[in-house]
């Protein structure tokens, strides 16, 4: 049985600066926290806790200490209402999604209706439509872009992690809406690289393990992608490996989604090499 990695998989930079900065302002007294999940990885964040970095909900749950804005971001009330508290504010916020806030914002500032392409629930899309000062609509398929009405002036947007393939198809419905359109294609660099290693390898294979957490949009859009080339499981921790998902299987394709840690994958790799 021949396993093969993704040539792009696991940790993207955003993550592992999000990590390092959790690490740098652990403390022994439970006094640092982030607020939320810093990413969606349950046994990232189970291990930082153990480390001195717990998690919040809310910034009224702190009344004293560090408060670690996670790398999906925060709106910028967060930052005044922590200011505030005076809680010591340590931001981990990605860059590309940095950029992505500072595009809504700007576009809604020159007079642009905005348009931000994600998924509704999701933290970063939400921190997104905060700078945009709660005035941008969020759309997430197509048939929701072809139900916005035309406007003069349209800016468009995107969350960081979303399907390139899919945003393109969205923004082709709303290309139709206005004259004057200003598009930020604010998908980063490693989502594209994932997802097209993804696809690329699945072809190739019998059987695709796609690791991360179940709470992870990239790692579920991952899954999704691998799915529509072979038989793919998506999976948290070489625990949930099963033997029959192995019968009759040659080629074994194996990626990750960017908050992924790498002993997570080494593990799910060397169970699979063993078999």
């Amino acid at each position: 049985m021949e396993v093969i990695l993704a040539d792009y998989l696991g940790f993207c930079y955003g993550v592992k600066r999000a990590i390092t900065i959790a690490q740098e302002n652990a403390s022994s007294d439970g006094k640092a926290c982030t607020l939320g999940p810093i990413i969606h990885n349950p046994q990232m964040v189970e291990r930082l806790r153990n480390e001195g970095v717990g998690t919040v909900d809310e910034l009224a749950e702190m009344d004293e200490g560090t408060i670690i804005i996670r790398s999906h971001g925060v709106g910028p009330k967060i930052y005044a209402e922590a200011k505030k508290r005076g809680l010591e504010l340590v931001d981990a916020t990605c860059p590309h999604v940095k950029k992505a806030q500072l595009s809504a914002k700007a576009l809604v500032d020159d007079g642009y209706s905005v348009v931000i392409i994600g998924e509704k629930r999701h933290p970063e899309v939400h921190s997104i439509f905060e700078w945009s000062d709660g005035k941008a609509a969020i759309v997430e398929t197509e048939e929701e872009a072809e139900a916005l009405h035309s406007c003069a002036k349209l800016g468009i947007v995107c969350q960081t992690t979303f399907s390139g393939a899919k945003f393109k198809q969205i923004v082709s419905r709303l290309l139709e809406k206005s004259r004057d359109i200003r598009i930020q294609r604010t998908i980063c660099t490693a989502t594209d690289q994932r997802q097209a290693a993804a696809l690329a390898l699945a072809a190739k294979v019998d059987l695709m393990l796609v690791i991360g957490g179940k709470n992870s949009a990239n790692t579920t859009r991952l899954a999704r992608i691998c799915e529509e080339k072979c038989l793919t499981y998506h999976i948290e921790t070489a625990e949930e490996l099963q033997d029959e998902w192995f019968d009759k299987i040659e080629k074994i394709g194996i990626t990750a989604g960017a908050s992924t840690p790498d002993w997570i994958i080494k593990e799910v790799y060397k169970k699979c090499q063993n078999r």
